[in-house]
């Protein structure tokens, strides 16, 4: 494989390359590197984890470097590179190399994103910037207040665009897509290309050149998949029992819901295992502060909702845990691209439940490879969807996915029906009661008109309430206007 001298990057990002500690090219970098630098559009796929951030920053900043200047002037340096991103902690990590490849040089980057103080960003860019990073939201709200002008742009990357599509952010895009000049070099990258990718690839790129490193919708051949079968109500336990017998010390766990997320990093916490949540209700701050403190080992645990896993970028991460399998397939590839990137062994664990066989199927589809069944000792899952007869009063408590992210089900009826049912009076050991179920005969004849059977109990006529109105002593009488004459 070449290195990075080949690549025609000029000394300055060379200089930075080794001030990385980078030697050698990933695959995508030593593809997609001379052909950004040719100008011409780029649709990327590549899973992450294998580089492509650098791919497409180092090519990126050395095209702009001709237009480089140290003047204080805002107006000397308006933003010609917009870099989107999906999420916050994928914007930050994307800020994070482009001013670490561009410290040599005097090209000014920043980077936007929602969930914090505004302010900053809009004395930033006011001050004038070159590349710009930034989340489609927050980027909007800039362009609302007229603290950015895109109409110099010259180099568009959508990074991670999948996600984006995904979370809703297509009529964001196409907004921002009608501020930008029509002549510009625009890039794609993502880690699985579905139909809508497609789509938008052809209202976005020009000609592009398609770059894969692996085939689409794969994972990275260096992470070993594994599927404990387990009951869903018996997860949690079983997710502590890994932790111990494994001996887990760096662990990113994936849960379906944010709440679901909070609730299981607070029991792990009761566990013993230090354990931090992270999703989009966090701040800004709790969500860095959690992210720094799990590199730092701090926190054994993390656990993260799918809107997070982009972003999180943690070298030699050896287990990614779906304690929730994705509904969708292409999110299991995301997820598990946590782990062994760069080449590096990783260890995709996942879960499942019974009423989840049918999800890991469908990401067996995609992979185009089966996973491995393994049984925890202590925690073989049933072979029903349904728990057994001896789990029945735990389904009072909700469906087992409910139970597991720690919410009860309201049970509400058809139409908006209420259901109602007389209380029993008969009491029962724990003081409450009971609403008495009715049996039927299946031999009865509904048809024949009712006869009273000897053991029939007659129903009795309700009590007549005593008269309890009172006549009027004389002083009330007196009063309220004198005594009759009859009184008298």
């Amino acid at each position: 494989m070449s290195n990075f001298d080949s690549l025609g990057l000029v000394p300055e990002l060379l200089r930075a390359i080794t001030d990385a500690g980078y030697t050698e090219p990933t695959p995508i970098q030593a593809q997609a590197i001379p052909v950004i630098l040719s100008q011409k559009d780029v649709m990327g796929c590549a899973q992450t984890g294998t580089g492509k951030t650098a791919g497409f920053t180092l090519p990126l900043l050395q095209r702009l470097l001709p237009l480089a200047n140290n003047s204080m002037s805002p107006a000397r340096h308006p933003v010609r590179a917009l870099i989107i991103t999906p999420t916050r902690e994928l914007a930050i990590q994307v800020a994070d190399s482009v001013a670490a490849y561009g410290q040599h040089t005097s090209l000014r980057s920043t980077v936007v994103y929602g969930g914090t103080n505004i302010d900053p960003q809009t004395r930033a860019l006011r001050e004038g910037v070159e590349v710009l990073v930034a989340t489609p939201g927050r980027l909007l709200d800039h362009v609302q207040q007229k603290s950015v002008n895109l109409s110099q742009v010259q180099i568009l990357v959508l990074d991670e665009a999948d996600r984006m599509l995904d979370m809703g952010f297509l009529p964001d895009i196409t907004r921002i897509l009608s501020l930008l000049p029509r002549t510009r070099q625009s890039l794609l990258f993502s880690a699985t290309f579905s139909d809508d990718i497609k789509r938008l690839a052809d209202r976005l790129l020009n000609q592009p050149v398609l770059i894969e490193v692996a085939r689409r919708n794969a994972a990275a051949e260096s992470v070993t998949h594994t599927a404990y079968e387990v009951d869903e109500h018996d997860k949690r336990a079983a997710l502590i029992e890994l932790l111990r017998q494994r001996g887990l010390q760096q662990v990113l766990v994936f849960s379906g819901t944010k709440h679901g997320a909070n609730r299981l990093a607070q029991n792990l916490v009761r566990a013993g295992i230090e354990a931090a949540a992270i999703h989009s209700n966090k701040t800004q701050s709790a969500r860095i502060q959690a992210l720094d403190d799990f590199k730092q080992g701090k926190v054994r645990v993390l656990v993260a909702t799918d809107i997070a896993a982009r972003g999180i970028d943690i070298e030699e991460l050896p287990v990614v845990i779906n304690f929730n399998l994705p509904h969708v397939p292409e999110d299991y590839v995301h997820r598990i691209g946590r782990t062994g990137r760069a080449g590096k062994e990783g260890a995709a664990i996942s879960l499942v439940g019974p009423e989840e066989r049918r999800l890991l199927k469908n990401i067996e589809q995609l992979l185009k490879q089966p996973i491995p069944r393994v049984t925890l000792a202590g925690f073989a899952a049933g072979h029903e969807a349904e728990p057994a007869p001896r789990r029945a009063a735990a389904r009072s408590n909700g469906t087992p996915r409910e139970r597991a992210n720690g919410r009860r089900s309201e049970h509400k009826p058809v139409n908006g029906a209420r259901r109602s049912a007389p209380r029993s009076s008969t009491p029962r050991a724990n003081g409450q009661h009971r609403t008495p179920v009715a049996s039927y005969n299946s031999d009865f004849d509904f048809d024949k008109p009712y006869e009273p059977t000897d053991d029939a109990v007659a129903v009795q006529p309700p009590k007549q309430r005593p008269d309890v109105r009172r006549t009027r002593k004389p002083q009330t009488a007196a009063l309220l206007g004198g005594l009759s004459d009859k009184a008298g």
